[in-house]
């Protein structure tokens, strides 16, 4: 997903407390600069500051950044000559999203909102195909063998 020119990520969202992988097609990539790290931090005041060395692949430089429970992930870059790519001075900013809460635990296991919904959908459809298997149990012998009177209201 491309979020910003010459930066993608390899998720459509940022959520927290996950990893992903950052990809930079930017001036130093198109420049071929030797070396580019990335500089980055969280939330307003960029906590937690780390300076990473990006591998230079075919599809630009890369590297992998865990998410931690901030708000916003803060970057720019640096190439080997001690040049910057900050955006023109406003830093590359992304949000990043809260986890989904997890609802219930089943035998030590988590299942989310989106597996909830999906065990209900088949919970429902394991009840449809049940009675319109009982129906067919109980009424097509009797349609069959033309047993089968309706019953008459007077």
């Amino acid at each position: 997903m491309e979020l910003t020119k010459n930066i993608f990520f390899n998720t459509d969202k940022l959520i927290e407390n996950s990893k992903v992988k950052i990809s930079y097609t930017g001036t130093f990539f198109q420049d071929a600069s030797e070396g580019v790290s990335i500089h980055y931090g969280f939330g307003i005041n960029w906590d937690n500051v780390n300076d990473i060395e990006m591998e230079k692949t075919e599809l630009g430089f890369q590297c992998e950044i865990e998410l931690n429970g901030f708000e916003t992930l803060n970057f720019c870059f640096k190439n080997n000559l001690g040049q910057w790519d900050n955006n023109e001075g406003q830093n590359y900013v992304f949000t990043i999203e809260k986890a989904p809460v997890e609802l219930l635990a089943l035998d030590n296991e988590t299942v989310s909102i989106g597996n909830i919904r999906r065990l209900r959908k088949s919970y429902i459809w394991s009840k449809k195909i049940r009675l319109a298997v009982y129906k067919l149990i109980t009424y097509l012998p009797k349609i069959i063998s033309g047993n089968y009177k309706k019953k008459v209201t007077e």
